[in-house]
């Protein structure tokens, strides 16, 4: 095999593993927290450090793969997402918000390094110029990560159910652990370490492209995480009265349908344009912006809210996942070889900081106005990610 294909497939393969923990232990947090009687803002705040270090970690990551190797920040991460699953092994009655966002900002820390150091290794894995394999490859690593994450909150559901708050816990850090050893051994040991020793003041992006793109990306991931954290699980358990798992395999079944959408994208867009860029990206927020609007207004006539609700994020997520695809390509493309992984870390740091917005905004939104006032606020952010692709037109670079 082809060592490319064969680096991009132990990524792959790690990067999986790890995001089913990832989607099972945020399933898993919500409903068990739910359940033991927090409110929605304050199960949102459970998440606040997951995500604020996100932001950190994504902006020191891409240096710091670039100094030590993408292969040690992803086992790095690993690492410290299996001590954060043990974190939360402790008895009840440590289980206090501080320390569950304690243990949540370990959590953030890991999926971020392990997310940037599997999307930045891509590139490095093919030749110059094979743009369009590059755009399958990110595509397929992006949708079948989601697709996984989504299987990951339907096996939480399943595990809290079956195993128990602890047992769940304990199967996901055995999981976790086979992943950690089997890319340790399969993962060459210079991954992206960058020739020109990057220093610590080069972590700001100075690529005027790279800028305008993580701006729209963090508005679009505000947009999806204003209902999605909290006010859609709470509201299907609390209002529709939804067990766990029903809960669950809903959200599961959302996220793998918006996962494989994610993965046909370079076949969508290459039939309709051979190079995708800021219009492409602004063409998709236009259509996702009136979605939330029209799922809002149903609610409100009082049409049937479970039909609306599947109805609505169905194409809401289809929706996404074209413009997410394209996005998930275009920073890779538009970075340059020895800037790639900070340019990654940089972009989804702003990914991390719109998830941040969103987490805290749903469960305020929710408490305040109910899943209409999130749904309102998410076309709101998607309509701020349009006008800010409109700008990419302009700026964008040549491939390298």
């Amino acid at each position: 095999m082809d060592a490319g294909l064969r680096n991009y497939l132990t990524v792959t393969g790690g990067y999986w593993a790890f995001t089913i923990t990832d989607g099972a232990i945020r399933m898993l947090v919500v409903l068990y927290f739910h359940q033991l009687g927090y409110s929605p803002l304050a199960i949102a705040m459970l998440f606040l450090f997951y995500e604020f270090f996100g932001i950190v970690t994504n902006l020191v990551g891409g240096w710091l793969g670039a100094r030590i190797g993408l292969n040690n920040t992803m086992h790095i991460g690993m690492v410290m997402q299996i001590g954060a699953l043990l974190m939360l092994t402790v008895p009840d009655s440590w289980l206090t918000v501080s320390y569950v966002m304690a243990a949540q900002a370990f959590s953030g820390i890991a999926k971020d390094l392990n997310k940037m150091s599997a999307k930045a290794g891509i590139k490095l894995f093919l030749p110059v110029g094979a743009e369009e394999k590059l755009f399958r490859w990110v595509a397929l690593l992006t949708g079948s990560k989601n697709a996984l994450k989504g299987a990951g909150f339907f096996i939480g559901a399943v595990l809290l159910g079956w195993l128990g708050w602890r047992g769940s816990l304990f199967a996901l850090v055995g999981l976790l652990t086979v992943a950690l050893v089997w890319t340790w051994w399969r993962l060459p040991t210079d991954l992206g370490i960058s020739s020109a020793g990057p220093k610590f003041k080069q972590l700001l992006s100075k690529s005027e492209s790279v800028n305008w793109l993580s701006a729209a990306r963090f508005f679009l991931f505000g947009a999806r995480d204003i209902w999605f954290v909290v006010g859609l699980p709470v509201f299907l358990q609390a209002v529709l009265g939804w067990s766990f798992m029903q809960v669950g395999a809903f959200l599961a079944l959302w996220v793998i349908g918006y996962g494989v959408v994610q993965g046909v994208v370079p076949h969508v867009i290459r039939s309709a344009s051979a190079a995708p860029g800021g219009r492409t990206l602004a063409g998709w927020a236009a259509l996702l912006s009136l979605i939330p609007l029209a799922i809002a207004a149903g609610l409100h006539l009082g049409w049937d809210a479970g039909a609306v609700l599947i109805a609505g994020l169905t194409l809401f997520g289809m929706v996404f996942a074209m413009n997410s695809a394209t996005h998930s390509y275009l920073i890779v493309a538009w970075s340059d070889r020895e800037q790639v992984s900070m340019n990654v870390g940089f972009y989804y740091m702003a990914n991390a900081g719109g998830r941040l917005a969103g987490t805290v905004l749903s469960g305020l939104l929710y408490q305040s106005w109910g899943l209409a006032g999130c749904l309102y606020a998410s076309s709101a952010f998607v309509f701020a990610a349009l006008l800010l692709s409109l700008k990419l037109e302009s700026v964008r670079p040549a491939a390298s």
